[in-house]
């Protein structure tokens, strides 16, 4: 069912009907954003929604780049032009990437994307698409979509060439997501099918109007929706309950092309916090977790890495193997003696 309310009129409408218990902290909240964002109802309980600057991007692209000062830094083929950034051109064999530097410790929020995906492609002769992240590493490029393979977090893929020969059921573009703890591959062959929490048909190439990506997580509930027929409403794509992601990991986004390539662009990221009433039960349950993971869906355990010894415990493991190799043989030695002087014994 779509919202009614859309992508563009987010943060310039206000919800007037509000409690005069919380109007107060409205109040206080609009004086220190100044920026006109108003609250609105997300889910069960009472819902404030302001935007969060350090990880939301739009023009004129202030504080992108490649130094160390900038809160959003460029990977690969990526370039930062007027109206929007480029992540990868009409050109094959290409890859980019934009990566927020700034980890992010909501825990609740909501990222709206603004993007464009446009070539001279025609009839699934283009491709590959692009993907939008919230994972633990940043800057790794990779062959998912301009990202790194068995990656740790979120992955949110708008696929536009279908790889898998004898797929029927789907139309592409498609966007799919999934999470991963660092144990699992994204399977091009077959589209990301055996790791994907869901998907939908998204006809988003050449269009002539803005197109926009909606991804919300509240109470570990992931919703993903789409709007992409110019009527400023939202459509549901993906909804998965029980996903659980930790906080402090990084949003990004990344794409690639092959022997087939596409203008990827990437017009707007915004981030909203969303704070949401819990009970104390909710509490309890809603605790922060350490391993992405999905309720009902059994994920690879990955085994932690052992830590490097250092010298002194590295001499003390030799030393004492050695001093042991050297008892033993003493002790063998001692043995071997006492049945030979047993042996001897018996034959006199």
């Amino acid at each position: 069912m779509a919202a009614t309310l859309g992508p563009s009129g987010w943060w310039q409408r206000w919800r007037r009907r509000v409690s005069a218990r919380n109007g107060s902290r409205m109040l206080l909240l609009l004086l220190l954003l100044g920026s006109g964002q108003g609250p609105r109802q997300v889910g069960a309980g009472q819902t404030f929604e302001y935007l969060k600057r350090e990880h939301s991007l739009s023009k004129p692209y202030q504080g992108v780049g490649t130094g160390s000062s900038s809160l959003w830094n460029l990977m690969g083929n990526a370039m930062v032009m007027t109206q929007y950034i480029r992540l990868t051109p009409d050109m094959q064999s290409k890859q980019g990437a934009l990566w927020n530097r700034v980890p992010c410790f909501l825990r609740d929020w909501e990222l709206q994307v603004h993007f464009k995906i446009h070539g001279q492609g025609k009839k699934n002769l283009h491709g590959d698409g692009l993907a939008i992240w919230y994972t633990k590493d940043r800057m790794q490029p990779g062959p998912v979509f301009g990202n790194m393979d068995k990656f740790v977090g979120l992955g949110v893929f708008v696929d536009t060439y279908p790889n898998e020969e004898k797929q029927q059921e789907r139309v592409f573009p498609y966007i799919s997501a999934m999470v991963n703890n660092g144990s699992l591959s994204y399977d091009h062959e077959r589209d990301g099918r055996p790791t994907e929490l869901g998907g939908c048909t998204a006809i988003v190439r050449n269009l002539h109007y803005d197109t926009f990506l909606v991804i919300r997580y509240v109470k570990r509930h992931l919703t993903i929706m789409m709007d992409i027929d110019g009527k400023h409403e939202w459509r549901d794509c993906i909804e998965v309950p029980g996903v659980r992601l930790p906080r402090g990991y990084y949003f990004g986004t990344s794409s690639i092309t092959g022997d087939l390539s596409d203008n990827h662009d990437v017009i707007s990221l915004k981030l909203f916090e969303l704070t949401v009433e819990r009970t104390p039960e909710e509490e309890k349950l809603h605790r922060d977790v350490f391993l992405p993971s999905v309720d009902n869906m059994k994920l690879p355990e990955v085994s932690a890495p052992l830590p490097p010894l250092s010298g002194l415990a590295l001499f003390l493991i030799v030393f004492f193997s050695l001093v042991s190799s050297v008892f033993a043989i003493v002790i063998g030695i001692i043995l071997y003696n006492k049945w030979q002087d047993q042996s001897r014994k018996r034959f006199y």
